[in-house]
């Protein structure tokens, strides 16, 4: 049952020595029966109280590390409540045969808001020849990415983890008829274990995953199966509901789907599928391939999925260079809220005038509403142009405002002395044409 603000805070050190980030002890414990922080923020807690309030505050779902990667940890089932914590991963499929995969992957890696886009997961899919498939988990160890061995058989698995066993793998290969066996080998080599049922319901998977705890494993992935799409999407929503609204802790994990099992051959469905996944609680979702065009989606949903939904998407404050710029080029300034920057950067590269965009600290608002609020103004870029030092690090003197703000244009020339203020369109479309014919 979860504790009560006032429970936790009898249990507190009651010093109110704010080393935990909040002003009191009982602010401290308010927060922790409300989930929004973990009982070890308080470096005071008594050991035995550590004890007695772990398992009563830990989230319902438990993390489960994934290379260098985090699972689980969810709290609600729905974004708006709260937020998601932990991104789902994408993983592709690698067999003996099929090794240009790894280099094929390469070519996915970028950033978006700060946040690096690549495939992180491979999945090495055990065929019977095990000589062949520790040669396999050799490339994969060497391509620096989360390792998942689909293999339930054990002297296959026990070879291949020797190998991978600091990449911190997850072995799936757990079932009905052989968990005690994997759930040795697994933690011998301290890798998590993939547990699977047979057939559309829960029940098998359940009674495992609770002769498991049995035996003192708690590090466990959910594979919800792959009879059917309708059954595979179920079984993830039942894990998920079970493990959030009704505390049924033995389905507190995170879980595995894999779509190339689910649409085999069918590269469109398995991204259709994939995205559905991201969106209904696949913590692991299993691809057969992924490539550029599917990454580009599919990366954007889940970053849309997983950031909080009380804090706007940013970008970085900073100088971006665009279409070869330099410290002569002309410069233009938005705001940084992450949708703005996107269109009113694609839009001057697609003009191909080479620019640089200053993005100031707007709270992540769009740029009326940070004008309105105070955040876009003559003396936030007063501020910005000093701790970024722009006029030491750009000759031109031209800076291009959005039109939507054009009533700051007397007071930045006040603000800016020696910077010529040019008032840009209304809308970033315009950027190209108005580029193109501007005199800097």
């Amino acid at each position: 049952m979860a504790l009560k603000g006032l429970d936790i805070f009898k249990l507190t050190p009651k010093t109110n020595c704010k080393d935990c980030g909040n002003p009191t002890c009982m602010a401290f414990a308010m927060k922790v029966a409300q989930g929004a922080v973990s009982i070890e923020k308080c470096p005071h807690m008594p050991p035995e109280a550590l004890e007695a309030l772990s398992d009563a505050t830990a989230p319902p779902m438990k993390t489960v590390k994934l290379g260098p990667h985090t699972l689980g940890g969810e709290t609600v089932l729905f974004r708006h409540e709260k937020t998601f914590v932990n991104k789902n991963l994408f993983a592709v499929n690698l067999c003996t045969d099929c090794l240009e995969k790894i280099d094929q992957l390469e070519k996915i890696d970028y950033d978006r808001i700060g946040e690096r886009m690549y495939v992180e997961v491979l999945n090495l899919v055990y065929d019977g020849d095990t000589a062949a498939y520790t040669e396999l988990v050799q490339k994969a160890v060497g391509a620096e990415r989360a390792i998942i061995l689909e293999c339930t058989d054990l002297d296959a698995a026990k070879a291949a983890l020797s190998i991978c066993k600091d990449s911190a793998p997850l072995l799936n290969g757990a079932n009905a008829a052989n968990f005690k066996e994997m759930s040795a080998l697994a933690q011998e080599y301290g890798a998590a274990l993939g547990v699977s049922g047979a057939g559309a319901t829960l029940d098998e998977l359940h009674g495992t995953v609770k002769e498991l705890e049995a035996l003192g494993n708690k590090n466990l992935v959910l594979d919800v199966g792959s009879a059917s799409i309708r059954d595979a999407f179920a079984n993830t929503v039942q894990i998920r509901r079970a493990a959030i609204k009704d505390k049924e802790r033995s389905f507190g994990y995170p879980s595995l789907v894999n779509v190339s099992k689910l649409a085999p051959g069918d590269r469109n469905m398995q991204t259709a599928l994939a995205a559905l996944f991201t969106m209904k609680y696949g913590s692991v979702i299993v691809m057969d391939d992924m490539e550029y065009s599917q990454a580009l989606p599919l990366f954007g949903l889940r970053q849309n999925i997983y950031t909080d939904p009380q804090k706007p998407m940013k970008v970085e404050p900073g100088i971006y260079p665009i279409n070869g710029a330099d410290e002569r080029s002309v410069c233009l300034t938005t705001v940084d809220f992450a949708l703005t920057y996107f269109i009113v950067s694609g839009e001057i590269e697609r003009s191909g005038v080479p620019a640089n965009l200053l993005i100031s600290d707007a709270g992540g608002y769009s740029v009326l509403t940070a004008w309105a609020a105070g955040k876009l103004s003559a003396g936030s870029l007063e501020k910005f142009f000093r701790e970024f030092e722009i006029e030491s690090n750009i000759k031109n003197r031209v800076l291009v405002i959005p039109g939507k703000v054009a009533v700051l244009k007397g007071e930045i020339e006040e603000r800016l002395p020696g910077w010529k203020i040019v008032v840009g369109p209304n809308e970033a479309v315009g950027l190209v044409k108005f580029l193109k014919e501007l005199e800097a």
